[in-house]
């Protein structure tokens, strides 16, 4: 579909959310890079660390089943997207101050991490809603690839930006320079959101009415009225996300096992990040000519990771990565298109806050699951994986059987 009169071009419109990406990737991945020294060095335990972490992560996935309904019940895609950014923005930078508190940095800077994992749990499933209208005009696949690709190229350059502030300053001079990608975002989005008040212009698919007034606020965030290939998707998805080992426990796996120096993990998930854009671009690609078929191949990825990245050699480990960022690329990329073309406009951004909901729960299990096998057994490690991947290939299976949906390639 074209542009409407005086408006960016379809292309131009995802490429200029991927910039928005890029710049707040900077940021909160740089932070995270960071994460256990900062804590560490406002008197953080192991412990702590652990629970703040954790507790950021699943805030940003849990949440999203309440944001998502919040979106299409008040129509207010891109507010909830500004304000998620902006909590971004500004909680990372404002981080450097926490050993300026004394004995209330450590509470200062873990609620900051809280609020900055808040943020994306608030702005994803608009955000996602919103580019998948323009998406929809030049292939939700290649839209949601090209996004995601520029998201990983954020993601490597933050973790970099801090890591030389840090060697020619301090620590926390790597979180303070974080305002300035985070600035250039929130200019960036402003300026879009300026551009393209409506994004469903792009978007030919036919309105469907919004019936949540009929719902109760309880169904509406757990996704009622979505249909049964949704849910049987969002199963089949999440059990990929559950099912791929954590980068923590591979980086884990080659220090302890001595396949890898310390100092040379982070080169490791440098390469998986590139492997992850790479994925993302070649997979939505394919996605829009030969349809969902392609997304068979995340199970097997997944399956293959421990059997690989948990091997004694650094050529299985490596070939592991490769997999494991692969995986990662399409689940983060493809995987989300789906939803698009599985559900009505109206109700899109509740499924991204449904899905994202489902996949944080797999997720917290699988990585737990996976931490405590990986302590008993590799083998069984490896076969539970192989287990829930297979039953994850026949929901998809049969999933994409049952949708008889049309997509449009753009």
């Amino acid at each position: 579909m074209s542009a409407p009169a005086g408006a960016p071009t379809a292309w131009r419109v995802v490429w200029w959310f991927g910039f928005v990406s890029l710049a707040a990737d900077m940021v909160y991945e740089g932070a995270r890079s960071v994460h256990g020294p900062v804590l560490a060095a406002l008197g953080a335990s192991a412990v702590v660390v652990g629970l703040v972490t954790g507790a950021g992560e699943a805030v940003a996935l849990v949440l999203r089943l309440a944001f998502g309904p919040i979106a299409d019940r008040t129509g207010r895609y891109w507010s909830l997207t500004i304000l998620g950014y902006g909590l971004t923005a500004v909680c990372v930078p404002l981080l450097a101050l926490a050993p300026r508190l004394g004995a209330a940095g450590l509470a200062f800077a873990a609620t900051l991490i809280l609020l900055e994992r808040l943020g994306k749990a608030v702005r994803s499933p608009s955000k996602s809603a919103l580019l998948a209208h323009a998406a929809a005009a030049v292939g939700r696949g290649r839209g949601f690839g090209v996004h995601k690709a520029l998201d990983q190229v954020g993601a490597l350059a933050g973790p970099l930006v801090v890591a030389g502030a840090v060697a020619v300053a301090s620590l926390w001079a790597g979180l303070a320079v974080l305002a300035v990608p985070g600035a250039v975002a929130m200019v960036l989005l402003l300026a879009l959101r300026r551009r393209v008040p409506d994004p469903s212009a792009y978007d030919a698919s036919p309105p469907a009415a919004a019936d949540a007034e009929r719902r109760g606020w309880w169904a509406e965030a757990v996704g009622a009225g979505l249909s049964g290939d949704f849910f049987r998707y969002a199963v089949a998805a999440s059990l990929t996300t559950g099912g791929l080992v954590t980068f923590g426990i591979i980086g884990y796996h080659v220090t302890v096992d001595g396949v890898l120096p310390v100092a040379a993990v982070p080169i490791l998930y440098a390469a998986s990040m590139a492997v992850e854009a790479v994925a993302a671009v070649v997979v939505g690609s394919v996605y829009d000519r030969a349809g969902t078929r392609v997304l068979l191949v995340v199970p097997v990825l997944v399956a293959l990771v421990p059997a690989l990245a948990l091997g004694s050699t650094l050529a299985a480990v490596l070939a592991g990565v490769v997999a494991w960022g692969f995986a990662q690329g399409v689940q983060d990329s493809t995987v989300k298109a789906v939803v698009a073309d599985l559900v009505e406009a109206p109700r899109r951004a509740t499924a991204y806050g449904v899905f994202a909901g489902v996949q944080g729960l797999l997720a917290v299990l699988g990585g737990v699951g996976a931490g405590w096998l990986y302590e008993r057994s590799l083998l069984v490690l490896v076969v539970v994986v192989a287990l829930t991947q297979a039953v994850a290939l026949a929901l998809l299976v049969d999933t994409f059987r049952r949708s008889a949906r049309p997509r449009r390639a753009g």
